[in-house]
């Protein structure tokens, strides 16, 4: 079982896991055969023998506060997920710098948010599944082009408090899918008479009801990590003592 642990005098944070006390294989070079030398390892006592006559206490990580910059399974990525003592809240860093390297943990002083940066369509994606489904009777680059401009424009003027947005998690937790609600759906599929004639339209309307709720039509909104940082108190002003011969010729004069 996993516990996370706070040194409360110098703030360094430890993750005690099952992994801690594990045997790594070094291999010997010079020998006949190359073989493994095992070494033994206890990432954990290492980690109380640096902060010996240190405090420590549990943090409990909070759900649902883990975010990061790339996706879930990319190994080297910056995370951040928030933890409390029952107090206070804290932000915690959580970081490698290679695949080589073991997870480290830092205490962040402030706080973050997700901001949104809009929603955009996957354009890679539906020129793709466009040209994998009309093999037959393909469609032309142009009209391809005119369909993503159109969808373009009409992801532009719908309200985003009427989108859907769907259960299911992204790969990328800073990337969020949602659907083209009822009204954007109509629209697209109005102006699509323009592009599209005869069975070419209805077989986009078909392409269009078939990926609409789960496939390449999804609205994808990407959001980006904002750390705002606790602000260091104000140290008190020191005032100088006078020295006891100017305060006498203070009085003098």
């Amino acid at each position: 079982m996993n516990q996370l642990i706070r040194c409360t005098d110098c703030n360094e944070i430890f993750l005690k896991s099952p992994f801690d006390r594990r045997t790594e294989y070094e291999r010997q070079y010079g020998s006949p055969s190359e073989s493994f030398r095992g070494v033994e390892r206890d990432d954990f006592q290492d980690f109380l023998k640096n902060h010996r006559g240190h405090r420590f206490e549990d943090l409990e990580i909070i759900d649902q506060s883990f975010v990061s910059e790339k996706a879930y399974a990319e190994p080297v990525k910056v995370s951040y997920f928030k933890a409390t003592n029952g107090k206070e809240r804290f932000v915690i860093k959580k970081y490698r710098k290679s695949i080589d390297e073991p997870l480290r943990y830092q205490l962040i002083a402030g706080d973050y948010t997700l901001e949104p940066t809009g929603f955009e369509i996957q354009t890679k994606e539906i020129a793709r599944q466009l040209n994998a489904e009309f093999k037959v009777n393909p469609l032309t680059e142009a009209q391809i082009a005119a369909f993503l401009k159109l969808y373009r424009q009409v992801v532009e003027i719908i309200d985003p408090e009427d989108l859907e947005r769907i259960p299911e998690e992204s790969s990328n937790p800073l990337e969020v899918y949602y659907r083209l609600d009822g009204v954007g759906l109509a629209y697209l599929l109005r102006n699509c008479r323009n592009i599209f004639k005869d069975q070419e339209y209805l077989d986009v309307e078909a392409f269009v009801h078939r990926h609409k709720e789960d496939g390449v039509l999804l609205l994808k909104r990407t959001y980006r990590i904002q750390l705002s940082w606790k602000a260091k108190p104000e140290k008190k002003a020191a005032y100088a003592a006078i020295p006891l011969q100017e305060k006498k010729m203070a009085k003098k004069e």
